[in-house]
């Protein structure tokens, strides 16, 4: 009797991991990449004007005033006050040489720096040319960008889908195996990165490339698979 009550414990214990095991289905895992080429509708410039004087208040009251003007030149190329944006504005000491050990202050250097979108790319070459005439004496980078991403965005995501859809079709053709239901699909992410150089200038003025900018994503899908 103890044996019996111990077996019947036993199996009671074995049953639900047998009857887990031989429930547990394949699953396929594949992960899809989708990519589409846009042309960029919108340059991004950062740029600005330093100066340096032997006050503090003389290197900003010439920076203030080239960077008024530079302003002022591109709101008359017709850029929104909502896409003009002051990034920096610092003033500091400017230190000499070390001499005898020693260094002291010559003088004081001010700056201000703002970040510009663009959204009329034939404008860009003119309005370059027209802000370095105006006082801009630094430029720290152009980069463009898409005004509105999300159909691209959602084009790319199409194109995941369906590149997992083919693989796994294909692996589980492969394995001689039947793919079955969808049983997890979750997007990785993706961003626009500019491929340069793939577009002609866009203006006499300063010549510009636009090239193009590819719009990623990623997904990740799990099948289940039945024989």
């Amino acid at each position: 009797m103890k044996l019996s009550i111990a077996a019947a414990v036993l199996w009671m214990l074995l049953a639900p991991l047998a009857m887990a095991q031989q429930s547990e289905a394949p699953v396929l895992s594949v992960t899809g990449e989708g990519q589409v080429a846009v042309t960029p509708d919108m340059a991004v410039i950062s740029l600005g004007v330093v100066h340096v004087d032997e006050t503090a208040g003389a290197a900003m009251a010439q920076v203030s005033a080239d960077a008024t003007a530079l302003i002022n030149a591109l709101a008359e190329r017709g850029v929104a006050v909502r896409d003009v944006q002051t990034s920096q504005l610092s003033v500091g000491p400017v230190w000499s040489a070390y001499d005898a050990n020693e260094r002291r202050i010559t003088g004081f250097e001010a700056r201000n720096t703002v970040r510009v979108r663009v959204r009329d790319l034939d404008a860009l070459g003119g309005i370059l040319d027209e802000v370095l005439a105006v006082g801009a004496n630094t430029f720290n980078g152009l980069s463009f960008e898409l005004q509105d991403p999300s159909a691209a965005e959602a084009e790319a995501r199409s194109a995941a889908v369906g590149d997992a859809m083919q693989k796994a079709t294909e692996l589980s053709g492969a394995a001689g195996l039947t793919l079955g239901p969808v049983l997890s699909l979750s997007e990785g992410g993706g961003t626009p990165r500019p491929e340069m150089f793939a577009a002609a200038a866009r203006s006499a003025d300063v010549p510009i490339a636009a090239g193009e900018l590819l719009v990623t994503a990623r997904v990740s899908m799990r099948f289940a698979l039945e024989p």
